[in-house]
């Protein structure tokens, strides 16, 4: 159990995504760039098992954007998307209707 003072220092906000594409030499990362609202952000992600880069361009998805930076393959990713099910059945966390870059979830 966590408090919800520590629930509430997550920042999970609607991004879009702008472009993705397989990182070359690993079977399961994709490496997306969205928009926040208020700049673009990279994110890698181990969804590639599950979508094709050219299917996720345009999706409004849910990020969490403070969470500390890590480099995966080299490469630096700045957030985390949020999905659920197990990896061959992953979902992405989507939002229903038309919502603008950088929407605070809550």
């Amino acid at each position: 159990m966590i408090s919800y003072e520590e629930f509430s220092r997550m920042n999970m906000r609607v991004a879009e995504v702008l472009s993705a594409e397989k990182v070359k030499g690993a079977d399961k990362l994709i490496r997306l760039e969205v928009d926040i609202g208020d700049g673009k952000r990279q994110i890698v992600a181990g969804i590639a098992g599950r979508y094709e880069p050219d299917t996720l361009v345009g999706k409004k998805i849910i990020v969490l954007e403070n969470l500390e930076p890590k480099k995966l393959r080299g490469i630096q990713s700045n957030g985390m998307l949020l999905a659920a099910g197990a990896e061959e059945e992953l979902v992405l966390l989507t939002v229903d209707g038309d919502i603008m870059n950088g929407a605070k979830v809550s």
